[in-house]
């Protein structure tokens, strides 16, 4: 691990990994100081807390590698502890079912972004896979009740009109966490030009995913295919707007994508990821230090690697956590 890894804030904006002792200490071995980490995609509001309380235990019971992050000084604490801070985050909103009341109750629980709509329609609003008819009145309701309590709104799976309209009235700052650009590879989980403009025009945020399906090369990108589609977008919008956000699945068999992939875990198929493989050169958490190391051999300045391996997401964390 070099020096600037080991020294860095290093945020991992998306992990949906099956989360255990094994992957903490990957995350540990990765230098990982604090992720977000997803409790609910799928899931009602009574599921939801039952998650909750799981990842609580898990971080009870490996306290020498984890801490619960509620604010941005929690990650300074963790950095400083050599522990991962967990930001426990959701990747649909269809947890506070019909209830503005549920939003602060999972604020309470430490619940710090929540993604709106997960590929398909909810109450919200709508997702990327399906016609878009925007931002519902109840949707506006709910970003307005995040932003109250201190829930970033994240955008990564949702259709573009809700996106935009998301965009537009929330009045705190909104992210992709995890995304990545159709300029390098067409399809609809990403985002284009126009998209990524609109988020950062707005004081908002890109978190950079590897997903491979995603990416330019799909199963057979390397590290540097990573490397140049987050170049792609700081090009775009600049280093400030622009940080990580990998979407690990570290742990996980095939049935786990059949459930993300089905609408509601059961219904129709949506898409199909095929051969589901991490770059080379990252393809466990414990391979972080080389994402550094190749933002290194790509000729980036220490300021803007230290920047989007963690800096800038602390920034936009605070601007909507308040503290």
């Amino acid at each position: 691990m070099s020096t600037l890894h080991q020294d860095s804030i290093i945020i991992d904006g998306l992990n949906i990994s099956k989360f255990d002792r094994a992957v903490f200490e990957d995350m540990r071995t990765g230098g990982i100081t604090a992720a977000n980490c997803t409790v609910s995609v799928w899931e009602g509001f009574a599921k939801t807390v039952d998650n909750i309380a799981q990842m609580k235990r898990l971080i009870r019971g490996n306290s020498e590698h984890l801490s619960l992050v509620r604010t941005t000084a929690d990650i300074l604490q963790a950095k400083q502890e050599s522990r991962t801070g967990v930001i426990l985050g959701f990747q649909n909103a269809h947890a506070f079912e019909d209830n503005l009341g549920y939003i602060e109750a999972f604020a309470d629980m430490g619940v710090r972004v929540v993604q709106l709509c997960y590929n398909t329609q909810n109450l919200v609003g709508t997702g990327c896979y399906e016609r878009d008819g925007g931002l519902s009145d109840f949707g506006r309701e709910v970003i307005t009740e995040m932003n109250r309590v201190g829930i970033m709104v994240d955008l990564s799976h949702v259709g573009g009109n809700t996106s935009a309209e998301a965009i537009a009235y929330s009045q705190k700052p909104v992210c992709y966490s995890h995304c990545l650009p159709s300029g390098l590879k067409d399809h609809p989980r990403n985002k284009s030009d126009a998209q990524l403009r609109e988020i950062a025009d707005a004081g908002g945020f890109v978190g950079v995913t590897m997903f491979a399906p995603f990416l330019k090369r799909g199963s057979e990108a390397t590290l540097d295919d990573y490397i140049e589609a987050i170049d792609y977008v700081v090009n775009l919008i600049g280093e400030d707007a622009v940080g990580i956000g990998t979407d690990f699945t570290q742990g996980y068999s095939v049935d786990f994508f059949d459930w993300l992939t089905h609408d509601k875990g059961r219904y129709r198929r949506l898409t199909d990821f095929g051969k589901v493989v991490n770059p080379l050169g990252i393809r466990t958490i414990a391979e972080f230090p080389n994402l550094t190391a190749a933002m290194q051999r790509a000729g980036w300045r220490e300021t803007r690697i230290r920047k989007i391996m963690g800096e800038n997401w602390v920034r936009v964390f605070r601007s909507v956590w308040g503290a």
